[in-house]
Parts: structure tokens; sequence; C-alpha cells
């Protein structure tokens, strides 16, 4: 690399960080998001043809942090340190979204359950099933991913499901899934299965508060959609 564009790529860095500083994080769009990630763990390259191919291959900032590090390291220019990198800042997220369903009543703080939900879910390339076990007070107890299955299905048990929220004594429980397809909306299955576990839970005293699909072009309520 030459002098010229040693200064070109170093002078493009610190202007860019400059803009963070003043304007924050919302002001840049997601290729120069991504390049402030990628400049620590490639330090002497610019790295914005790098961002462009992953927004490229992708599709978008949030999709990038999602994508299984193995297709990440297909990307020429990327190694182990660089998808360590984009894999602790969407571990950061989701601790942060998490957080802030942990402190305080979920049903109170519905947005935030969304948006913990679609951070943690909405971008897999595979189908999980996921619990929130809440208490009397609708308070987080915890929140475990119980099946992750294929592109299109996973396996759900309902008798399990109920099972283990008596483990944990929990009073309520939100179901959660996503649709690696992107689309959100309920399939019949899900409707299906969703009834039987409300079925089951309801005579144990374990209320089924609602069951949310999320996908990259947003989310579903079967409550909100008075399936449940």
């Amino acid at each position: 690399m030459s002098e010229t564009d040693d200064a070109h790529y170093l002078g493009h860095r610190e202007r860019l960080r400059a803009r963070f500083r003043e304007a924050g994080g919302d002001a840049l769009p997601d290729y120069e998001l991504l390049e402030l990630i990628l400049f620590r763990a490639i330090p002497r390259r610019d790295v914005k043809p790098v961002a462009k191919d992953l927004l490229r291959r992708f599709g978008s900032f949030a999709e990038v942090l999602a994508a299984p590090r193995a297709r990440l390291l297909e990307v020429k220019g990327l190694g182990e340190a660089v998808v360590d990198d984009l894999k602790a800042v969407e571990a950061a997220a989701r601790r942060l979204t998490r957080g802030a369903v942990a402190k305080r009543p979920v049903l109170s703080s519905w947005s935030s359950v969304i948006d913990y939900c679609r951070t943690a879910m909405a971008f897999a390339d595979r189908e999980q099933f996921r619990i929130l076990f809440l208490d009397k007070r609708n308070a987080l107890i915890a929140d475990e991913v119980q099946q992750t299955g294929t592109v299109d299905h996973t396996p759900v048990y309902p008798r399990e499901v109920v099972k283990r929220a008596l483990e944990l004594s929990a009073t309520a429980i939100i179901l959660v899934h996503n649709h690696p397809s992107g689309d959100p909306s309920p399939s019949a299955a899900d409707i299906r299965m969703t009834r039987d576990i409300v079925d089951i839970a309801k005579p144990l005293g374990v209320a089924v508060h609602d069951h949310i699909i999320v996908g990259r072009e947003g989310h579903a309520s079967m409550k909100g959609l008075q399936l449940i």
C-alpha cells in the first residue's frame, strides 16, 4: 500500500469516527456503522468494500450480525478476529434488549419484549421455539430456547412446555418463535400447537399470555390477531 493510499483510509477513519461522535450511530448508514466495527480487527486496510460486500450478501446491518459464523467466514477479508467482533456486537445487542425486559413487569413493557424477541431471533437461519416464563407479577423468571429446528419447522411438545413452566413455578408464559422466511404470519400448525398448549396449561393455573412470531418483515401476535 502506498503512502497516499495509507493517508486516504486513515483520514477516512478519523472523519467517520468524528461524525459518529458528533451525530451518533443513527446518522450513519449501515455500511458506515459496519466500518466502525471492522476498523479494530482490520487496522491497515480500506474496509468500506468489505462492509458493502457484507450488506450485499446478507441484506442489512442486523442480518450481518445474525449471520452464521461459517457464512461470515466465507466473505473475502474476514477472519476469525473480525467475526468475533461482529458476534460480540450481536451479543451486546441481545443483552441490552434482554435487560430492558428483565427490569420490570413484562406486560407493562410490551414494546421492549418485542424488541428483545426480534433482536434474539428474527434473523436466525433456523426456526427456534423460545419461552418466556413469568411469575405472578408478570416478571421474567427465565428465558429458554426449548427447540431449534430447520428452516421451516421446529418440533414443539405442548406437555413438555407446560411441565417446564410448573418446574419453574411460573404462572404465565409467552411463547415465541421465528420464521426464517421473513413472513411472521402464523401457519395453521402454529395456531393448533398454541391452542393445544393453552388447553393443557389453563387447568394447571398457567396462563398463555401470547404467542409472538418474529421475522425480518416484522412480528405477529396471536393474541392481537384474536387466534387465542
